[in-house]
């Protein structure tokens, strides 16, 4: 499936839209992998650990919404926007 963040596809025609789909997903890190990336954070350097958790959730989110999409009868969805939140 075609997921993309504008709002069309080149070279496609949006004949029909079926309505908003999301996605959504939280992760949550344990005690010792907070600690030790924020160690890491303090010396300057880039959380592998983080990074993965994020790629993840990503991941995850967008896999949901394109199921959501795909059980309304879509086969893309445009105008996909990712938002990052931190509890």
């Amino acid at each position: 499936m075609i997921s993309t963040t504008t709002p069309s596809i080149e070279g496609k025609r949006i004949v029909d839209y079926r309505g908003i789909v999301t996605g959504e997903a939280i992760l949550g890190a344990n005690l010792f992998k907070d600690f030790f990336a924020g160690i890491r954070d303090l010396v300057g350097g880039r959380s592998a650990t983080y990074e993965r958790e994020l790629q993840r959730a990503r991941d995850i989110a967008l896999d949901e919404m394109e199921d959501r999409a795909i059980e309304l009868g879509a086969n893309a969805v445009v105008g996909v926007d990712l938002d990052y939140e931190v509890l």
